[in-house]
């Protein structure tokens, strides 16, 4: 069965284990680091019905089930997820055309992942057939990135596409759903579907949120054009970050405009960020914002630190994932740390303000609760935000604990090898030796 995208708080898994008795999507039996930092904390999908029929191997069902889910779906990552795993039920059902027709259609709507679909023993039965081969050979030779730092490319076409629908639906608000759909969503990128399907769920509860920041989105227009200025920059911390770690790769990075749900993701195929979350500037109106919201949204020229901090996640798909709060806080204080090492700045430098004389306390709360399933205390937990306690300060505990582990070591890319590889949080914690 397919697998598909689930859930990171402010920044986010990427390989997905499969277990033959379920579909993909429903596992997170090893998560790593690839699509993880979209996606904090992780919310288990809803059972649907199909779902329930494919677990009791009622097949056939099962893919037309999966089918009209498809059919009702606002976004292709959802839309080629349904098809595929319609194709995969119709295949064990002993309906191969059908299958194999299915098959194609998620293909045409962008599913991708050549290896699970060689791997994927629902799909056996139809190995032998004279169109398989032919299906499936042109996803043989697509690149999600590049491993030369120089040539990462930058793309902002969604935010091009999101300011032609913002206009339109401006001068005719009783149609924004559906000219949203055609100008922004329906055109956007994969990267764009990926995000809005994880991180935002549903066109009307988009233009819920914009409804509720309409002077921000108004007068965010020329800061998001900044992007290709900072290009430069952002490229100057890929290139030190492939220096720090040769086998570094270099997903797309691409903008979009979200509602505020995510700053910065990564899926799959790309680092998303949530361009809306980064445009601050001193003439930027703040008063429809939530206090997180106001002490959270980036300043403008501080978005290479923001790539650079999603970047570092991109490159953690060798961490064995646990779900400790040790490990939560690991991975996302690795992105600040390192993000740092090659951009010049961490991404969440408010917060080590705001611990400088509060070390040994916040060390304290930390270490009752780091073996324990307790992120949502510490990351992502920004409905604990307060003026004078904020949230997520898990970033900076993670960043205090690797950035002891890398001055401890005498070999510092040997360092972040390990970083970006670890496979036992305690392990790793313990030896860095840190205890404020």
């Amino acid at each position: 069965m397919g697998i598909g995208l689930d859930e990171h708080g402010p920044s986010e898994m990427s390989a997905l284990t499969k277990n033959p008795a379920m579909p993909g999507f429903l596992l997170y039996l090893r998560m790593t680091k690839t699509i993880l930092l979209l996606f904090l904390p992780l919310a288990p999908l809803a059972q649907t019905k199909a779902d329930s029929l494919y677990l009791a191997k009622n097949y056939a069902q099962a893919g037309a089930c999966y089918l009209d889910q498809a059919q009702h779906q606002q976004f292709r990552q959802f839309k080629r997820e349904d098809l595929y795993n319609a194709s995969c039920c119709y295949a064990l059902a002993g309906k191969s055309d059908s299958a194999m027709t299915l098959l194609r259609l998620a293909i045409q709507n962008g599913y991708k992942n050549i290896a699970h679909i060689k791997e994927d023993t629902d799909l056996s039965s139809l190995h032998q057939r004279s169109d398989w081969a032919p299906l499936i050979a042109p996803l043989e030779g697509i690149s999600f990135g590049t491993p030369d730092p120089t040539k990462a490319r930058v793309v902002t076409t969604d935010v091009d596409h999101f300011w032609k629908a913002y206009d339109l639906a401006q001068k005719d608000t009783v149609h924004r759903t559906a000219i949203y759909r055609q100008y922004y969503f329906d055109p956007g990128s994969d990267a764009l579907q990926d995000y809005f399907s994880t991180k935002v769920k549903s066109i009307d509860r988009y233009i819920a949120a914009h409804d509720r920041k309409q002077a921000f989105y108004a007068s965010i227009r020329k800061n998001t054009s900044k992007v290709e200025a900072y290009k430069p920059a952002m490229i100057q911390a890929f290139v030190k970050l492939k220096d720090l770690y040769p086998e570094a790769y270099f997903p797309d990075v691409t903008f979009v405009i979200g509602a505020f749900t995510s700053a910065g993701t990564t899926s799959s195929e790309a680092v998303i960020i949530g361009l809306d979350q980064a445009v601050r500037s001193p003439d930027i109106p703040m008063g429809e914002l939530s206090l997180w919201e106001r002490n959270n949204i980036s300043a403008v020229d501080k978005l290479p630190n923001l790539v650079a901090h999603e970047m570092v996640h991109a490159n953690q798909g060798g961490i064995q994932y646990d779900t400790t709060l040790l490990c939560d806080v690991l991975i996302e204080g690795m992105a600040d740390f390192l993000g740092e090492k090659i951009s010049g700045s961490t991404a969440n430098a408010r917060l080590h303000v705001w611990a400088k004389g509060r070390e040994q306390r916040i060390w304290a709360d930390f270490k009752k609760e780091m073996y324990l399933n307790r992120a949502n205390n510490w990351i992502a937990n920004s409905n604990q935000e307060t003026p004078d306690h904020p949230a997520d300060l898990g970033y900076w505990v993670g960043y205090q604990i690797c950035k002891a582990y890398y001055d401890k070591s005498p070999d510092k890319k040997a360092a972040v090898r390990e970083m970006l590889n670890f496979k036992d949080s305690k392990a790793f914690y313990e030896k860095s030796g840190l205890n404020l």
